[in-house]
């Protein structure tokens, strides 16, 4: 098993003995999720079992202890069965250290031709490391000296700064040292637990804390030892106590130095005072030696310290401005040669050529005219920016990203509608066969001949000419559109992954559109892209995307916002409820269903457990339709449906034989219902910011008021801060800025990881940091883009071994 699986599991393990408080780790599971994830990826682990920790892992803090079980028992099954075989409770170590992936291959600048050569030398040279040493640092990623200059501290302890036990205040966060006074042990739960009690002064004040199933501490902790201790300060019956605290014994040179020590992560039978000492033997003969890959040029300019006095003070810092200072060094590395890489990526896209589409202002017109209805300012914007890329002679390479129902479909046929009038090709792939059926049907009002399109023009296509390819198209048809295609005779084709099919061949595609395009990787994109000769490519996402993500994660992309609701469109109006409501919710259902509307009820689990106290689709189903809605039709969706089925279930909401439908997160991309009024969402608390924006996208889309009502799984969730934020504002950018600050990028991120995963010292929600780098990096590419000038020539080898695992999302 992957160290990183193997550490989840012993967390797990020790979450279980402590009874599913979260506190395991300090701050919750949410605090160590970034981190696991880059050791997780870094390792091979399949992507599946990466994305399925995260969505449990962040919000595993706002479940009870019974849900956090069953939370935590269902992901481990799943882990297990997607790894491919049962886990043994302990692993055997394997034979050698893995000799890849290694710390300094993953940072920027980590190894260059001027790397010391004794740097790619293995742990054993140091005195101190034999065979079995080697295999445990091979855990933490260490194989070689080099690989210990870029292993960062995971935090530090100043010891010129301490706070005095008694000046210590409910809910700080802090380390404290102090010299214990008492260690104690006793049975819980008729002896099915143990809770372990210690208290430690300073000479000011005590302390308790408090472990959960860890007796062997007894025997760790020796009455007169002094140790540091980190966590969270809480309070029980009126004094302030620590619980489950991450501790180490203090080491009397460090405290009499009066220094910040670096506290590095470990793994078993690696010690913090030894890993100290080795790496400070590493770091202090290394660092001094390196030669610096950034010209000095760039670090004059953007007042950068040089990348030896980074090293040296990240690991062993003189003062708090020092690692300050090197912290921002080694994070500005990290988001520069992130920003070279998709600065290179679009520089190359534009370097091809492509075909001129010129599209007169008169047909254009006449064309916009034509629609049922007014173009907003921002999609008239996005249709300049269009016609623009058209006709400039380079592929297009666009994101259009816009919020929930301001409007991008009609962008996109109009796009189509460019090409097509020159008598070229356009495919629109969609995720889904219902969302492909949904733009299939739009297409045809906005692009067909069939109807009175008012103007008379002759260049309207047949009904013939735009064609839906999806796995449900039987295969004599399929073969009727791969021929038509082939000749030329189809001019649009809508469908799904279909599309990729071998078979699928185009006359001249000159146009892909893709929609939802995080939910495709950067092979299905190229896939696409290869059935025509650099056609021009428009990207569309309904997931407000914040400014720092675009400029590092899309940053390769020119990008058009659709930040603007088509006129007569009116704000959801959004509600939390409590548990004790949910009878309003009900009511308020009842009246828009007599309306003649229909609602949406939103569960987060698809059956229900026996521990688990969040209420469950199928179960909810079942009780709705018979106590609740008696008198109503109640459906039911979930993601284990095969995918006929669900379009089977949607098709039959949108025609009105449902008025309920009940439903998990799967129809949270892109289903248009119109005639949908309500989304009542239960355990609320459960879902992130940019899925309950999605969720509640799913309705307001007709002209009648429509409503969001929030219901948390529990009454202590009706204050959490992102159910407030979601009543507090409509604005899909507002809440993407909030949804990055909370939970990270990875909601975001989608297919594009490659990069982004691994770092370590920057923040992608740093937007000064990140435009500080993105200037640097195009004044570069102004200077010298193809990097030949002799002071570059070292940023050019570093950026190749940077990016030579990565996959571009322009290949």
């Amino acid at each position: 098993m992957q160290p990183s699986l193997e550490k989840l599991r012993k967390f797990f393990r020790l979450e279980h003995d402590n009874g599913y408080q979260d506190r395991v780790v300090i701050g919750g599971f949410v605090k160590i999720l970034d981190l696991w994830q880059a050791e997780a990826r870094n390792e091979k682990v399949p992507e599946e079992i990466v994305q399925a920790v995260a969505a449990c892992l962040r919000d595993y803090h706002d479940l009870t202890p019974e849900a956090r079980a069953e939370a935590l028992k269902k992901l481990w099954k799943q882990i297990q069965g997607q790894a491919g075989k049962a886990v043994s409770p302990e692993p055997r170590p394997s034979p050698q250290p893995r000799p890849e992936p290694g710390r300094a291959d993953m940072h920027p600048g980590g190894r260059t031709s001027q790397t010391p050569i004794a740097l790619n030398a293995s742990l054993t040279v140091l005195n101190g490391i034999g065979p079995r040493y080697a295999m445990d640092l091979a855990k933490l990623g260490l194989h070689t000296l080099g690989d210990m200059l870029y292993y960062f501290p995971r935090r530090y302890d100043d010891y010129r700064q301490l706070k005095p036990i008694h000046r210590l205040f409910y809910g700080d966060e802090i380390t404290v040292i102090g010299t214990i006074q008492s260690v104690t042990s006793r049975p819980v739960r008729g002896g099915a637990s143990s809770i372990t009690e210690a208290v430690i002064n300073d000479g000011t004040g005590g302390l308790r804390l408090t472990w959960f199933n860890q007796p062997w501490l007894t025997n760790r902790l020796h009455v007169g030892d002094s140790i540091s201790v980190s966590g969270k300060i809480d309070q029980y019956l009126g004094r302030l106590v620590m619980n489950s605290p991450d501790w180490e014994p203090v080491e009397v040179e460090s405290l009499h130095t009066n220094r910040i020590v670096p506290i590095y992560p470990l793994t078993a039978n690696v010690a913090q005072k030894w890993l100290r000492k080795r790496m400070n033997d590493v770091v202090s003969f290394y660092a001094p030696r390196l030669t610096d890959h950034l010209p000095e040029s760039i670090c004059t300019s953007a007042e950068l310290i040089n990348l030896k006095t980074a090293l040296l003070q990240v690991h062993f810092p003189d003062d708090q401005e020092s690692l300050r200072a090197a912290r921002q060094r080694l994070a500005f590395d990290e988001i520069f040669f992130l920003q070279m890489g998709v600065l290179g990526q679009k520089r190359d896209w534009q370097t091809a050529a492509a075909r001129v589409f010129e599209i007169p202002d008169d047909w254009l017109e006449a064309r916009i005219h034509a629609l049922p209805f007014t173009l907003t300012g921002a999609q008239a914007r996005a249709v300049a920016d269009i016609r623009k890329d058209l006709g400039s002679g380079k592929p297009m390479n666009r994101l259009l990203q816009g919020d929930v129902g301001s409007g991008k479909t009609v962008v996109a046929a109009l796009a189509a509608a460019f090409v097509t009038n020159a008598g070229a090709q356009a495919a629109i792939m969609a995720p889904t066969g219902i969302l492909a059926e949904q733009h299939y049907r739009n297409f045809l009002a906005l692009l067909s001949s069939e109807g009175d399109k008012g103007q008379g023009m002759g260049d309207w296509l047949k009904d013939e000419q735009i064609r839906l390819l999806v796995s449900d198209t039987p295969e004599k048809e399929k073969a009727e559109i791969r021929a038509a295609l082939a000749s030329g005779e189809i001019k649009v084709v809508i469908g799904t992954h279909s599309l990729l099919e071998d078979p699928v061949a185009f006359a001249e595609l000159q146009l892909a559109v893709i929609d939802e395009q995080h939910r495709f990787g950067v092979e299905q994109r190229a896939a696409l892209r290869s059935k025509g000769t650099n056609p021009h490519l428009l990207v569309m996402t309904a997931t407000p995307i914040p400014r720092s993500l675009a400029l590092t994660v899309y940053g390769d992309l020119d990008l058009s916002v659709m930040d603007e609701m088509p006129p007569g469109r009116q704000e959801i109006e959004t509600h939390i409820l409590t548990l004790r409501e949910r009878e309003r919710a009900y009511s308020l259902i009842r009246s828009q269903v007599a309306a003649g509307y229909q609602a949406f009820v939103i569960y987060p689990l698809i059956e229900e457990s026996e521990k688990s106290d969040l209420l469950a689709a199928t179960a909810e189903q079942t009780q709705l339709q018979e106590e609740i809605f008696p008198n109503l039709k109640v459906g039911l969706l979930h993601g284990r449906m095969r995918p006929d089925e669900k379009d089977a279930v949607m098709l039959r909401f949108r025609n009105g034989e449902f008025h309920v439908l009940v439903s998990t997160t799967v129809v949270e991309v892109g289903v248009d219902i119109p005639n949908a009024t309500v989304m009542l969402i239960e355990g609320a608390n459960r879902f992130g910011l940019a899925q309950l924006h999605q969720l509640r996208g799913r309705v307001g889309r007709g002209a009648a008021q429509s409503y969001c009502l929030l219901i948390p799984a529990h009454e202590d969730a009706v204050e959490n801060e992102r159910l407030a934020a979601m009543a507090e504002t409509n604005d899909g950018f507002v809440l993407a800025e909030r949804d990055l600050e909370q939970r990270g990028p990875g909601e975001f991120l989608g297919t594009r990881q490659s990069g982004y995963a691994g770092l370590r010292m920057a923040s992608l929600s740093d937007v000064r940091m990140i435009e500080k780098a993105r200037l640097q990096a195009q004044l570069l590419f102004e200077r010298d883009p193809d990097l030949q000038m002799p002071e570059n020539q070292l940023l050019a080898e570093a950026l190749r071994c940077f990016w030579s695992g990565s996959k571009g999302d322009v290949s």
